[in-house]
C-alpha cells in the first residue's frame, strides 16, 4: 500500500527534513566555532605585531572609543616608555564594517596600517587589503603635517582606482584612530 500524499503527510516530512538539517548545521557551529575563534584571536595577534614597531613589549587589550564606538587599544612599550600604540578602528565600506589597526608612533606618526576584516567588492576596494601602494601611503603621515583624505575630496590620499567609497572608509578609520590617540594621550 502507497503513502498518500496528503497535506499531513507533507508538512511532517518537510519538519523533519528541517530538524534534521537545523541539527547538522547546529552541530558544524559548535565543532568550527572554536578552531575559528582562534584563527580571528592569531590574526589580531598577527596585526598587533605588525603594526608595532618590532623589539616591543605589548600591553593586553585597553578600551577605548573610536569614532564613536567601543573598541581597543593596545601600547608597545620600550624600557618601561609607551612608544607607540595599535588602535582597532572601525567604519562602514562600501560592502559593509570595514575594520583596520593602525599602528600609531607616540608622537602621533602612523607607523603602518593592517585590514582585520572587511567586506569589499573582490577585485576593486577589496584591494584595500592588498594593495601595497595604497597600504605604504599611510606610513610616516600625521594628521599634523597631510590632511588625510582622498584626492577627490582635497586631501593626499591617493583612492584605490573606481574604490573611492571604500578608500573614504579607510581614510576614516585612519583618522579616527588618531583622534582616539589624541584623546587618549590628552587623559593621561
Amino acid at each position: 500500500m502507497a503513502v498518500q500524499s496528503n497535506m499531513r503527510n507533507m508538512l511532517l516530512c518537510l519538519t523533519i527534513s528541517c530538524v534534521i538539517c537545523s541539527a547538522i548545521l547546529g552541530l558544524v557551529y559548535a565543532l568550527t566555532l572554536s578552531p575559528i575563534k582562534d584563527m580571528q584571536a592569531k590574526m589580531l595577534k598577527e596585526s598587533i605585531s605588525y603594526v608595532l614597531p618590532s623589539d616591543t613589549d605589548i600591553s593586553e587589550s585597553k578600551l577605548c572609543e573610536v569614532g564613536g564606538l567601543e573598541s581597543e587599544y593596545y601600547m608597545a612599550q620600550k624600557e618601561g616608555k609607551t612608544v607607540a600604540y595599535a588602535i582597532r578602528s572601525q567604519v562602514m565600506g562600501f560592502g559593509g564594517p570595514l575594520v583596520l589597526m593602525v599602528g600609531v608612533m607616540a608622537d602621533g606618526t602612523i607607523y603602518k596600517t593592517s585590514v582585520l576584516s572587511q567586506n569589499e567588492t573582490p577585485g576593486l576596494g577589496a584591494k584595500c587589503s592588498t594593495d601595497e601602494k595604497f597600504i605604504t601611503q599611510w606610513q610616516g603621515l600625521s594628521s599634523k603635517h597631510a590632511k588625510l583624505a582622498v584626492r577627490k575630496d582635497g586631501g593626499e590620499i591617493d583612492a584605490i582606482t573606481a574604490s573611492t567609497i571604500t578608500s573614504r572608509a579607510y581614510t576614516l578609520a585612519v583618522q579616527n584612530a588618531l583622534d582616539a590617540l589624541v584623546k587618549l594621550q590628552s587623559s593621561k
